[in-house]
Parts: structure tokens; sequence; C-alpha cells
């Protein structure tokens, strides 16, 4: 992504604002989507739902964020490249692997690549293990989750979502009560930011967090298709939960430029509730990418953001979670 410059000289203000495009609708399209998803609504202007003060409320009594409460990035993901000389990989599923929900086709698998958290394609760490390859000429993202591939012939894999990024996907994007690689049914790479996006000074979409298992409500919201089997009390958020950063943050407070730039993205398109886990935000790892996150932006860079510091936008209804995915 490149950062966005206003010619002043070439445009009157009036007719700027005229071309401009208003809060709650859509401002751009991608990454990597060809058309524009949820991921890309500037919702500035939206008001914050009635649920806001419960919900983060809940957040509060339950600790706030994961990670010790502290709003932290994790760079363990890529989103590896792929084209017509890189080679097809079938794999075999293994316990994480869900039917209907998941594909198995045969995946791109580039030379020299690696998963999530990893140095390689082995899944020797015990996380997630997200193997995520985009390929541009073919409108395909791949997303998959615990990916372990050993050999030429041991290639096991855990729930395959390939996304088809030329398509304009209705509210039930891959399928009603569907998951994806991630436990809400959304696509992951979308909702990364990227070291080459923080280095330009925009990043012109929402961004993927999670938090612990443990409070969040049993169920889901738009855009979120699925969730998964949490503890989280009545009044809990919800998986697919959209936040946004409050827009009287004071931004210039945080410690890096790099630190404003995301926080301003959190303010224009907000994030959404995808997982479970420690560390609230994702962003991409620089090993594939020009810019590098080293003196740009740290993990704990964004740790003065509480849950306070975040309203809640509404979605619409909740819906139970019943696990029969519709394809």
């Amino acid at each position: 992504m490149f950062a966005r410059f206003t010619l002043l000289s070439s445009c009157l203000l009036a007719a700027c604002a005229a071309d401009a495009p208003g809060p709650g609708v859509t401002a751009s399209k991608g990454p990597y989507f060809d058309e524009p998803m949820f991921f890309n609504k500037d919702i500035s202007g939206e008001p914050a739902a009635d649920t806001t003060q419960q919900i983060i409320g809940s957040l509060r009594a339950e600790g706030g964020w994961g990670n010790s409460d502290r709003f932290m990035i994790d760079f363990s993901f890529s989103v590896l490249t792929a084209d017509a000389a890189t080679p097809m990989r079938t794999f075999s599923p293994n316990e994480y692997f869900e039917s209907p929900d998941c594909d198995q086709v045969a995946v791109p698998v580039p030379i020299g690549g690696h998963i999530e958290g990893e140095s390689s394609y082995k899944c020797d760490g015990g996380g997630d293990c997200h193997l995520i390859v985009h390929d541009a000429a073919q409108h395909k993202l791949y997303e998959m989750w615990r990916a372990d591939i050993r050999s030429s012939l041991q290639f096991y894999g855990g729930c395959l979502a390939v996304w088809d990024t030329n398509e304009s996907y209705d509210e039930t994007l891959r399928g009603d009560q569907c998951t994806s690689a991630d436990a809400g049914g959304l696509p992951i790479a979308p909702l990364l930011f990227s070291a080459d996006e923080v280095a330009a000074g925009e990043i012109d979409h929402a961004i993927r967090f999670i938090l612990p298992n443990d409070r969040v409500r049993q169920g889901f919201v738009r855009p979120a298709t699925h969730g998964t089997y949490t503890s989280g009390l009545p009044g809990a958020p919800y998986y697919g939960v959209h936040l946004r950063l409050r827009a009287d943050y004071p931004i210039d407070s945080l410690p890096s430029e790099g630190a404003r730039v995301v926080a301003r993205a959190l303010q224009k398109f907000g994030m959404y509730h995808a997982d479970g886990g420690e560390y609230a935000l994702t962003a991409q790892s620089d090993r594939m990418t020009t810019a590098k996150w080293s003196g740009l932006l740290g993990a704990q860079d964004l740790s003065a953001l509480a849950v306070e510091d975040f309203e809640v936008i509404d979605h619409g209804k909740s819906y139970e979670l019943s696990n029969d995915c519709m394809r």
C-alpha cells in the first residue's frame, strides 16, 4: 500500500469533499481482494453501539486484553507469493480439518517459504502454524491452519480456506456456520498490516485482533460466520465483534510514528475479532516485505491502549453457534 497525497492546487476543497467516501461506506478495495469487502469500510463516523459499555465492561472485568492486559502486536504471520512456477502440493488432512467447512485441494508451496512462527514449513513449535499463500494471477488466497510439511511426501494440514479474490462475497462469506483458517470464518491476510504499509504512512483497511476465549461469548456477529466453544459470560463480546479506537484518543502520545499509523487505522476502519489467543493485534512478518519493523514499530508500541479506549460498532443480531456449515 502507498500513502495517499491530496494536491490541493488541483482540486477545490468542496469538490474533493464531494468525491470523498463518507463514513460507513466502502473507501477502497484490497489488500489481496479485487472487490471491496467488509474490511474496506470507513466507520469513523458510525455511532457507537448501545452495547459498548456492556462489552467493554465485560472485558475489563475479565482482565482486559490477553497477555497480562497488554495490547501487544504479533509479527509472526507471513503472506507468501505464488506464480505459475510454484509447485502445487496435495495434503493429508489432520485432526484440525473439518468438513464441509474446509477445502481439500492442492496448495501452492513456494520454495524456501515458511509457516507462521517457524523458519520452515515444519510445525515444531506448538503454534497455529498458519500457511498463507497469495496467487495474484489465479485470484486465489490459500490460508491453512496447522500446516506441517515434513518432506516431499509428508504434507499434513488442518483447515484450508481457499478464497477467490475476484469474487464479491455476501455476508456469509464462504458459508454460514463455516469456519476458515481462523475460528471466526474470516480471511486472515487482508486483516494483517505490513511494514510496507506502515512505512508508507497509511493502512487503509481494518485489522485482525484476537482475545483469550474465556473472555468471548459463544456465538458470532457479522462479518464472522463461525465461532468456537468459548466460556465468556453474557455481555462478553462475540466472535466478529468490531471495535474502533475512540476518536478523542491522544494519538500523539504514542511512542512511534508507526504506532500512530496503526492507531489512525483503528480509528478509521477499526478491528475485527477473528480468533482466540493472547497477542491482541496481528501484523505481517517483515521477512517478505521491503520495509522492516526494526526502528518502525515495536511489539509494545501500542501497549498504552486499554479496552476502555475502544468502542463497539453495531453489526446487527448475534447468531448461535450450530457448526452446521452450509457451503
